[in-house]
């Protein structure tokens, strides 16, 4: 979108504010000042202490007004001046209508509509997703104090990309647990601020836990059960949970519909009470997904009565449910002895708390820090540029043979632009995405730098029949260059929707190998997806000569595209993902959760377990010039102190995997400094992914590598910039063992940035004695 449009836009969002902020602006929820009835009570006092504030409102709700505060949609205590509210607001990668929390209008048309998570997450930039987090959290503020919306977001998603064909994997950081994890936690911040124990808007991390199927081969997610060994469950799906609660402080975790080794997410006491609450400790509410509890009593059988579904939910550590059944039922389970009425309470301890947090019992909404935000501060310039920058950041380069990009507006005048998303829009923002400020199409982005020669090719991405075929080879044939925009959309991936295959659909990849050989100029590939796609045809095929991967890049998507494929901007964004061959899915079950391999012909699952064929590696992206890699210095030795033990032969601990929490952790890390020298003729930034293949290698259980930390970087042409590296050693060089037990491998460890690989040998110190 230009410019001039967006400020335009703007100006007229802060016209409408003016006319409409009479009749528009958020009611005090609680604690209206000028109410004679609560002004006094202690629970709207902010001198209080939030726990005080509480416990005094509890004290003064029946159970049937308590029970009417479990469910999302929360009725109104109209005796005490409480209004109803709405917890489901939903804001993946902006504020999103999806859940019926946030409702855009005449005040609120719009909001900035970022690129898909997936897109994003290829940046390997945490700067980036907490400045993401911070515009959508003014958006919604703004939105808040205008009526429109909630304060509560069911955001982000952050389970592990574990199957390729998984349809809500687009939501998703990616398959490694540890940029899953720092995205969370970097997101989560932008979002709820940094201003203490107050919360700008409360976030949420979802699915907890080993959630990733939808509906493959007659299998849904309603009726599944994951079967999950404790080592997977260690150190691969709960890790980003884990960082997001410990790193992130997020308010809320949300519970999946599947079942886990028999009981479902949402009724386990071990997951939730245990694990999220206790080990973790986080200081928010648990939520259900959305009918969770109705479905493990009603779809899964859990339980014989709706009433003992029920109990069995809040005594897990449920507080919250998004749907009807414990508003239903939770009454009757107090009556008939299932459940007490201090388990209620402990539950609206958690909700009630958030709400505290977020100012909401504190009178006037713009009485608060947040509460001149207004229609002028959503689709600002500022934020609608970020969505463009970010796209840029996001979009990776996979091939580039000559190299072909960036094309020239002096010699690649007039370009083709062909295919099923050459001119799409809202297929560019994906899902759980809301209305966007505007849109540039991948179409209108190129206008900017050719004249355009335009056929679809494909009526839509089902590519049915090649009848459009014709007139597509033809302006291929008389244009300086030509780009191919294809892939898929949300009729191929989605939620509820698992793909088939990793194949492109219909006759996309015939419309491709034709159009490419009939070119006059070179054929640039453009691929928008949010999974992997096996386009090994095209990596193979000399007469195509460059790829971009940009998933699903938001709302100024086309703008980046065509930004990257001319030059203004340098490519910098990594695969998230393992991109693997068709073959790959022979007889894969979606439905084993194994991460590892297996010697009965079991792949194994990404880049940390698999060992055969890919079509393109996980880290894999290209730039426009060359980077090269020194190690300025590094330990070659470290030293891990434990706690010796009053039985065992401590001499023998150094050729011993190290329980964690036998080791003083503290800030035990290993500092590296790297250099990165940018030895082409253009500025840059360069993705620096630091791996470490641990002791042990070739053993089963081992990861042959895993991702242990990364880093942005900036560097003018020609020159170098040093990049300081902590790894901690207690998060980061530890394994999982089969009995889901966290350990450090002591020996050697192989550190790889890149073509440098560098070996670091932990021995273990011992220290006092301990017990066994």
């Amino acid at each position: 979108m230009a410019l001039t449009f967006s400020l335009s836009f703007s100006l007229t969002l802060f016209i409408i504010f003016l006319l409409h902020r009479t009749c528009h602006s958020r009611d005090t929820f609680a604690c209206d000042p000028k109410s004679t009835t609560t002004n006094n009570l202690p629970f709207c006092n902010a001198e209080l202490t939030i726990q005080q504030r509480v416990n005094d409102l509890i004290g003064r709700l029946t159970l049937q007004e308590k029970v009417n505060l479990l469910v999302n949609n929360a009725a109104a205590v109209p005796r005490i001046g409480i209004q109803g509210y709405e917890w489901w607001s939903e804001a993946l990668h902006g504020v999103s209508n999806v859940g019926p929390g946030t409702r855009f209008g005449s005040v609120f048309p719009g909001a900035t509509s970022f690129p898909q998570v997936i897109t994003t997450a290829a940046s390997f930039n945490a700067s980036l997703w907490e400045a993401i987090g911070r515009v959508v959290s003014d958006e919604a503020r703004a939105m808040y104090n205008g009526g429109a919306a909630g304060l509560t977001y069911w955001s982000p998603n952050v389970n592990i990309f574990r199957d390729p064909r998984w349809g809500r994997g687009q939501e998703t950081p990616g398959e490694d647990p540890v940029l899953a994890g720092s995205y969370a936690a970097s997101y989560v911040k932008g979002l709820q601020g940094t201003d203490g124990n107050k919360l700008k808007v409360a976030a949420c991390c979802k699915h907890f836990t080993a959630y990733d199927i939808d509906n493959w081969n007659g299998v849904d997610r309603f009726h599944f059960n994951a079967q999950v060994s404790k080592q997977d469950i260690e150190d691969t799906f709960d890790v980003p949970f884990r960082m997001c609660v410990k790193e992130g402080n997020v308010a809320s975790v949300m519970c999946s519909y599947n079942q886990v080794n028999g009981i479902p997410t949402c009724a386990d006491p071990n997951l939730l009470k245990k694990t999220v609450r206790g080990q973790w400790g986080l200081d928010g509410y648990i939520v259900s997904d959305c009918d969770s509890v109705g479905v493990f009593y009603n779809s899964q059988h859990y339980t014989s009565t709706p009433e003992e579904a029920a109990a069995d939910a809040i005594k897990a550590g449920l507080d919250l449910d998004c749907g009807p059944f414990l508003g239903i039922h939770t009454q009757e389970a107090v009556k008939k002895g299932l459940l007490t009425e201090a388990h209620v309470n402990g539950a609206l301890v958690n909700t009630l708390t958030v709400q505290m947090r977020l100012g909401m019992f504190d009178g006037e909404p713009t009485a608060h820090a947040y509460g001149n935000l207004g229609p002028k501060d959503v689709c600002k310039p500022a934020h609608q540029e970020l969505a463009l920058e970010a796209a840029r950041q996001g979009i990776v380069l996979l091939k580039n043979t000559g190299p072909a990009l960036p094309l020239s507006s002096q010699i690649h005048k007039t370009v083709a632009v062909i295919g099923p998303n050459s001119n799409v829009t809202v297929t560019m923002i994906g899902n759980y995405a809301g209305i966007a400020c505007g849109y540039t199409s991948p179409l209108q982005g190129i206008a900017r730098y050719a004249r355009t020669i335009h056929q679809q090719g494909c009526v839509n991405v089902a590519c049915k029949d090649d009848k459009s075929f014709g007139p597509a080879l033809d302006a291929a044939r008389h244009a300086d260059a030509t780009v191919l925009v294809i892939g898929l959309d949300q009729s191929i991936e989605a939620e509820t929707v698992d793909r088939v295959g990793l194949l492109l659909p219909g006759h996309q990849q015939d419309l491709v190998s034709k159009v490419a050989a009939a070119s006059k100029g070179p054929t640039i590939l453009v691929l928008m997806s949010g999974g992997p796609v096996d386009i090994t045809f095209a990596k193979n095929d000399p007469r195509i000569a460059a790829i971009l991967w940009a998933g699903y890049p938001g709302q100024a998507g086309g703008a980046a595209i065509a930004d990257i494929l001319f030059g203004t901007s340098d490519p910098g964004g990594k695969l998230p993902v393992t991109w693997y061959p068709q073959e790959y899915l022979k007889n894969l079950a979606m439905t084993n959760m194994a991460m590892r391999a297996s010697t009965v012909g079991y792949p194994g699952r990404t880049y940390r377990f698999y060992k055969g064929p890919v079509v393109y590696p996980f880290g894999h992206g290209l730039t426009y010039t060359h980077f090269v890699h020194t190690l300025a210095s590094a330990p070659t030795l470290v030293s891990v102190p434990i706690h010796g033990h009053r039985h065992g032969n401590n001499t023998n601990i150094s050729n011993k995997a190290i329980r964690v929490t036998h080791a003083r952790c503290g800030k035990l890390s290993i500092t590296l400094h790297v250099d990165v020298k940018n030895v082409g003729s253009r500025d840059g930034t360069h993705t620096l992914l630091v791996f470490s293949a641990p002791p042990n290698g070739g053993a089963h259980w081992v990861p042959q590598k895993q991702l242990v930390t990364f880093e942005k970087v900036h560097v003018p042409a020609k020159s170098k910039q040093r990049v300081r590296v902590n790894i901690h050693v207690c998060k980061l060089l530890s394994v999982v063992d089969r009995s889901g037990i966290r350990r450090i491998p002591m020996g050697v460890h192989s550190l790889h940035i890149g073509d440098v690989k560098h070996s670091v040998s932990l021995q273990a110190e011992a220290l006092g004695i301990i017990k066994s």
